[in-house]
């Protein structure tokens, strides 16, 4: 069992994504001509002086939106001082560097990275890139040192070259240790102890008015981190007693979409829908509060006991029995059913986003991509295996019928062990036997590749129910009799 992270889909800004995408192509042509066929990056070798083998990295960061005029504005520098800097190759990459989860959370806002071959060197580049990007936001680049706290500049010591060391029967980054040693290249670790920071004495003194934020919220374990934010346990001391909480994170200029939306406008967008779910009296987790520091937005939540989905069924050695896999979907059906009537459309059903309690019940998280169904999100919004295939097409069906498509994925899930695959489906009876001809018919029904062909919420929960209560029948007519 397997599904991605969720993504936006691009149908509905693909002019100026393409218009972007050619500009970004155009300028890596002029300015970054090497491009290997087995990396992600473009690169320019600057002079041909001897590059030394480690030293201070700056990293500039930007987003899908703005790298385009970052590296316009930069480049020319870089060229006439002979440097060498690479960027990615396209802005498909840019975004998801800055995800945090195709590649290494340390590399979130490192798009274009620039070698100085000396300490000096370094420190004038990062004055004149501190002042040609200073306008231009990008996101916190993770570990790294900040040129100043209002800087698009980040800067680590580390190796030019990639080196590998053998750690723990693994290979690790290296870098070369004054004595010659090669040692741990360790990313969370900007500064090493050998080295002093040649930009201390330079930084721009700070221009922010801002005064340090006292929260009553205290962190004590990351759950998720990834560009957008993160989300953590916490104690919340509001309320003067000490309480369990989750804390979900939505950091300003994280995983901008190509709309303008950040992680910050999805949290906020999942507040609001939280509250209005729950002024409906939809299930949901409750909010306690929220609040925002420096353009980065909080929310803090209910505390939720339990696992997802997704981690039962990892732990699992048998599928679920297909009584269990009835109560699930109705649960499901039920909780979409009433949103639905609300006027809101999840969007992103997935296991991941279902929390099992030692109960056994289903409570349904993580409404940061929902949106009212009268008036349709234009970006769209899922993850991969629960997505409806009309989704790539703009205009095509609803997010009301997209959600019933991931519940049938859902169900599919559930019985078979396996993530629906519309382009190479496998039917139910191919997978499992003994299961129901009704509950059959019904997950085909909910996976047809027209949305209209799709029973709405209240159908598909109705059939459910039907159907459970038909097997508890039947199982009763078969068991064995027990003699007086």
């Amino acid at each position: 069992m397997s599904a991605g992270p969720s993504i936006w889909l691009t149908v509905s800004a693909p002019r100026r994504a393409n218009i972007l995408e050619a500009r970004w192509q155009k300028l890596c042509a002029s300015y970054l001509p090497r491009a290997p066929k087995d990396s992600i990056w473009r690169y320019d070798k600057g002079s041909h002086r001897l590059q030394p083998s480690c030293g201070w990295k700056l990293h500039v960061s930007a987003t899908i939106l703005n790298a385009p005029a970052v590296l316009k504005r930069i480049a020319p520098l870089l060229i006439a001082r002979g440097t060498s800097f690479k960027a990615p190759r396209s802005l498909i990459e840019v975004g998801k560097l800055n995800s945090g989860l195709d590649y290494r959370y340390s590399q979130i806002g490192k798009i274009i990275t620039v070698y100085p071959r000396t300490d000096d060197d370094a420190v004038f580049l990062a004055q004149r890139l501190h002042k040609l990007t200073k306008r231009l936001n990008g996101p916190s680049v993770p570990f790294d040192l900040r040129f100043s706290d209002s800087s698009n500049v980040y800067y680590r010591f580390g190796a030019f070259e990639y080196l590998e060391l053998a750690r723990n029967g693994r290979q690790v980054p290296a870098v070369y240790a004054p004595d010659g040693d090669l040692v741990p290249d360790v990313r969370e670790l900007p500064k090493p102890d050998w080295v002093s920071d040649p930009f201390q004495a330079c930084k721009p003194q700070s221009t922010s008015s801002r005064q340090k934020v006292s929260s009553p919220i205290r962190v004590i374990n990351a759950l998720v981190q990834r560009g957008k934010g993160g989300v953590y346990e916490a104690i919340d001391l509001a309320s003067g007693r000490p309480r369990l909480c989750l804390l979900k994170e939505g950091r300003k200029n994280g995983e901008l979409s190509w709309d303008g939306r950040d992680g910050a406008w999805r949290v906020r967008n999942e507040e609001r829908v939280l509250k209005h779910l729950a002024a409906c009296g939809v299930p949901v987790p409750r909010v306690h509060s929220s609040f925002e520091i420096d353009g980065t937005y909080y929310l803090v939540m209910e505390y939720l006991s339990g696992i997802t989905l997704h981690e039962v069924l990892l732990r699992r050695h048998r599928r679920l029995a297909v009584a269990q896999v009835l109560d699930s979907g109705i649960q499901l059906a039920r909780f979409m059913s009433r949103m639905h009537r609300a006027g809101w459309a999840w969007r992103d059903c997935k296991p991941k986003n279902i929390i099992v309690t030692r109960e056994g019940n289903l409570v349904p998280i993580d409404f940061e991509g929902a949106a009212p169904i009268d008036r349709p999100d234009p970006l769209r919004w899922g993850t991969p295996g629960f997505i409806a295939p009309e989704s790539k097409h703009a205009g095509a069906g609803s997010d009301a019928t997209r959600d019933l498509y991931a519940l049938g994925s859902i169900l599919f899930l559930l019985l078979t062990g396996r993530v629906y695959d519309p382009a190479k489906p496998l039917t139910i009876e191919k997978l499992r036997t003994n299961v129901p001809s009704q509950l059959r018919e019904l997950v085909g029904s909910l996976l047809a590749t027209e949305p209209d062909l799709r029973p709405d919420t209240e159908a598909a929960l109705s059939r459910l129910a039907s159907i459970l209560r038909n097997s508890t029948r039947k199982q009763m007519r078969l068991a064995p009799r027990v003699a007086a």
